[in-house]
């Protein structure tokens, strides 16, 4: 039967042109086919909703990583008077955290940046800096 018979057979379903086993074979056919759309479909949602929940847990769980033992440090300034023979770099080695900067020479270039002054620039007796420091208490 050619396939301009079939489609024109299956607008009618005239016997003259198929049998009731062919429309049955037919009928079966395309209910295979819906079926096997069905399970796809299926399984694509599955899949999809798979990969949603792994992904979702997986930066949720990467978000809240923080460890128990975890304890904030806060950054605060201090006055402090200059006595003498006290220079920038004994002041900064002194309060210097190797936590919180590269190098000593990071944090005098801050504490130079905080009171407007060059790292070369003679300290006299009497004078006030301010320098950062850091402290796990919230005050």
């Amino acid at each position: 039967m050619s396939e301009a018979m079939a489609i024109a057979a299956s607008l009618y379903n005239n016997p003259r042109f198929n049998s009731e086993s062919e429309i049955r074979i037919r009928n079966n056919k395309l209910r295979r086919q819906k079926i096997v759309r069905r399970q796809y479909m299926l399984i694509s949602a599955i899949v999809f909703v798979v990969m949603f929940v792994a992904v979702f847990n997986i930066f949720s769980f990467k978000a809240s990583a923080q460890s128990d033992s975890y304890v904030p440090e806060y950054k605060y300034y201090k006055t402090i008077t200059i006595h003498s023979g006290d220079s920038l770099w004994k002041l900064a080695s002194s309060e210097y955290n190797e936590d919180h900067y590269q190098n000593i020479e990071s944090y005098i270039s801050e504490i130079c940046k905080i009171n407007s002054i060059d790292s070369d620039t003679i300290l006299y007796a009497g004078e006030s800096l301010v320098i950062p420091y850091y402290s796990c208490d919230y005050k």
